[in-house]
């Protein structure tokens, strides 16, 4: 297999291959992994049905240890596809207490953090709605 990232792989099974996708590929491609489905509520008003995750994002965490836990994004690994949310620690064997992280797969956005401007320019353009098509006889 090729060592660089590749722009023309689509999809595979094997698990291998997946996981050496994220991890060979650029950075810019690897924000769009860290999309985050909206609540349904956040999808009807902006109508998008995913969002790139920020700091200040209030998230619900779906699956595992901290299911159901709501808390705000403290900070996003880009590099590492991890996220930190406040309130979600675990602790070690000494009693100290250390972040846990997450990925973008497990969370839903609740509530987005609105003072980004470039972020809400696509979201804020309403989609096209599709005109019914008419036939015109010609007499």
């Amino acid at each position: 297999m090729k060592k660089e990232f590749s722009n023309k792989w689509i999809a595979s099974s094997q698990p291998r291959k997946q996981r050496k996708y994220t991890a060979k590929a650029p950075l810019h491609k690897k924000r769009r992994l860290l999309a985050v489905n909206l609540s349904k509520d956040l999808r009807s008003k902006h109508g998008i049905r995913n969002i790139e995750l920020r700091k200040g994002d209030k998230v619900k965490v779906m699956r595992g240890k901290f299911k159901n836990k709501e808390g705000k994004v403290t900070k996003v690994l880009t590099k590492l596809l991890k996220i930190y949310i406040e309130g979600m620690q675990s602790t070690k064997q000494d009693g100290s207490k250390v972040d846990v992280p997450l990925r973008a797969s497990n969370l839903q956005i609740v509530e987005l953090f609105m003072d980004d401007k470039k972020r809400f320019k696509k979201t804020e353009t309403p989609k096209k709605e599709a005109k019914p098509v008419t036939k015109e006889k010609k007499e």
